[in-house]
């Protein structure tokens, strides 16, 4: 344990705590979890698809008498999507889910008068961020996970959040403090544990640096650097590796999950 005593302080440091002739340091990594779940592979893709065939072919015949009203609307639509259906089962090429989704786009275009009231609009899986590679909005790679990397001014280097830790306080405290002082208070976060997940060394200049890796979560706000903090960014773990240097990211690496 690195203390026992919390004291309110304003945004410096009073005690930098070095210990063996290292400075050590709290780290965030700050997390935004997808909001949407991943396309399916192609493997995936086509076993679903081969599961779905073959329910179809053992199922019985579906009672269109009970289920829709003659010469009704319902019952033309059915029987527009039924013959998309097998035809689909002919055809070893086409998806069940596929034939079906160009038949309803097919019968909507066909009847718009008929299913203005009824149409359903679903949202796109690609935003406005992706399409403008916006990097500080957290509204992008929805289907994987984001994380907060910041450029401290006067370094050319991208990190997490991260600042020294004074003798008066916890590892899981130092990281709370290093984020609100660098990232602003409108973030709604949630730090997982009071354990650090990671650690980074570095001994390239005297005394070295020794940086500790708290894992916490976003849920809403967004970012607002202080003057320490010239660029911010939301990177998916591929952009990380482009972004950080090599050791820093060999370090950290694993604790980033891979969706």
């Amino acid at each position: 344990m690195l203390k026992h005593t919390v004291i309110k302080r304003g945004l410096a440091t009073a005690n930098p705590l070095i210990i063996k002739n290292s400075r050590i340091q709290a780290s965030v990594i700050l997390s935004r979890p997808p909001q949407i779940t991943r396309d399916a592979t192609p493997f995936e893709k086509a076993y679903f698809d081969y599961r779905e065939k073959l329910e179809r072919q053992e199922a019985t015949t579906t009672p269109t008498d009970f289920y829709f009203k003659k010469g009704s609307v319902a019952e033309r639509r059915w029987k527009h999507e039924e013959q998309a259906r097998q035809n689909a089962m002919k055809d070893p090429s086409t998806s069940l889910s596929e034939a079906l989704q160009a038949s309803q786009v097919s019968w909507e275009k066909e009847n718009e008068g008929l299913t203005v009231s009824t149409k359903l609009e679903k949202l796109e899986r690609v935003t406005e961020a992706d399409d403008k590679n916006n990097k500080k909005s957290l509204d992008r790679a929805l289907q994987q996970t984001l994380y907060l990397v910041v450029k401290p001014s006067g370094d050319s280097s991208w990190q997490f959040p991260q600042g020294p830790i004074d003798t008066t306080e916890y590892l899981h405290e130092a990281a709370e403090r290093t984020l609100s002082e660098q990232c602003g208070v409108d973030m709604d976060t949630w730090f997982v544990g009071r354990q650090p997940i990671g650690f980074y060394k570095e001994n390239s200049q005297q005394p070295g640096l020794k940086v500790f890796f708290m894992k916490a979560r976003v849920y809403a706000g967004q970012v607002k650097p202080n003057k320490e903090i010239t660029d911010f960014a939301w990177l998916t773990k591929d952009e990380l590796s482009n972004h950080l240097s090599s050791e820093y990211y060999k370090a950290i690496k694993d604790c980033l999950g891979d969706i």
